[in-house]
């Protein structure tokens, strides 16, 4: 796509919006330094430029994914795997726009807390579980649609810890019971956030700031069921470990959807999943795409990624290896505990010419690079 998405002059608001749209424009250009890296094997050199490092940008994900997901590998049991997602509603959805880190919290932890409380139930599964959350705040036309992927493994321990309790091969947990439960425990946090004074409302949803209109609000949540998504349990750690990779360090818009820029218009693929994913294109108007973009910035620090149950950072190492050893003696299979990740990684790339290892030479500041000519081979670091 010839020129850069970011670069037309349009105006982006806020000063954190700007610094992430510059960011985005600079990554792997000169305007960010970069080194020069010799090949352990053939000695080939090139030089490579430095990434933006913002999570929001499309072009540094793929580093980062694929860290998160060796280090998620020694993590995985042997057993199916669950996938479950929350979707806020339209009415609350507009007001976490305006408040994106109370209530994106507060979604992380009702629907944290719905799984816990529903899968230790012993009508249901009666045991304890562990998971990972992932924030999504997109549809794939890049509306606000706040969500939550769960990834859990089928089943957990028993109260006692004694044995592990696997869930039916073709259910897991009622979604409606799940709709409600969430639903309860969401209301239930905006209502104390009312109490306490930390919403705020703005534009078409300042009304909603009167005691009396926001009770009023709160009762039209409860006329329809909440959307919550399960799917069958699915394949084992391998087929999980790839289906992670499709939801963790996304970001609103990948390159590859973007067909094509003029002075005027973007133009993206998007799927259309009301009509069996049927693969569409979108043209907007510049200030539309860059408005869509932008909704979908995090707040600085913000966790987007979070783990709970037995996986919870207090209790992994712990549970993690006794989960290995009852699964074990349950299949009777070798299972192999997993390993001490380690503290520090030195990331490495591969030489396009042969295939071994990178190394850097020099480090190079925007200055010296623009005293160079273009590098004849650019790859990722």
């Amino acid at each position: 796509m010839p020129g850069s998405l970011f670069s037309n002059g349009v105006s982006t608001g806020s000063t954190g919006n700007i610094k992430v749209l510059l960011g985005i424009t600079r990554c792997r250009t000169a305007a960010l330094g970069g080194h020069r890296d010799r090949c352990s094997g053939c000695g080939h050199t090139a030089v490579s430029y430095n990434s933006c490092r913002n999570r929001h940008c499309p072009k540094r994900q793929g580093n980062a994914r694929q860290h998160w997901l060796e280090a998620r590998e020694r993590e995985l049991l042997p057993t199916p795997y669950v996938h479950i997602v929350f979707t806020l509603p339209r009415e609350v959805a507009s007001l976490a726009l305006q408040n994106k880190r109370l209530l994106y919290n507060l979604l992380f932890h009702a629907s944290a807390e719905t799984l816990l409380e529903i899968a230790r139930d012993p009508s249901h599964l009666g045991a304890e579980v562990g998971f990972f959350s992932v924030l999504h705040t997109w549809n794939q036309r890049l509306q606000h649609h706040p969500h939550i992927h769960c990834v859990l493994a089928a089943g957990g321990l028993a109260p006692d810890r004694s044995r592990w309790i696997a869930s039916h091969p073709s259910f897991f947990l009622p979604t409606r019971v799940l709709s409600r439960v969430f639903r309860g425990k969401f209301v239930a946090g905006l209502k104390t956030a009312f109490r306490e004074g930390d919403l705020q409302f703005h534009g078409q949803l300042v009304p909603l700031a009167q005691p009396r209109a926001f009770a009023s609000w709160l009762r039209l949540l409860f006329r329809h069921d909440w959307v919550v998504y399960a799917k069958p349990p699915f394949g084992g750690p391998g087929h999980a470990l790839r289906y992670l990779g499709n939801y963790t360090h996304r970001v609103a818009i990948s390159n590859h959807r973007l067909v094509a820029l003029t002075d005027q218009n973007v133009t993206f693929r998007w799927r259309d999943s009301a009509h069996g994913n049927k693969k569409r294109r979108m043209t907007l108007p510049v200030d539309e795409f860059l408005r869509r973009f932008l909704l979908h910035l995090l707040p600085r620090g913000f966790v987007r990624i979070r783990h709970f149950g037995f996986l919870a950072n207090r209790q992994r190492a712990r549970l993690l290896p006794l989960c290995f050893r009852l699964l074990q003696a349950q299949q009777s299979i070798p299972v192999c505990l997993p390993a001490p990740s380690p503290t520090c990684r030195r990331a490495s790339w591969k030489c396009p010419a042969c295939g071994a290892t990178m190394h850097v030479l020099e480090r190079l500041s925007a200055a010296q690079l623009l005293l160079r000519s273009p590098p004849p081979d650019r790859f990722n670091t």
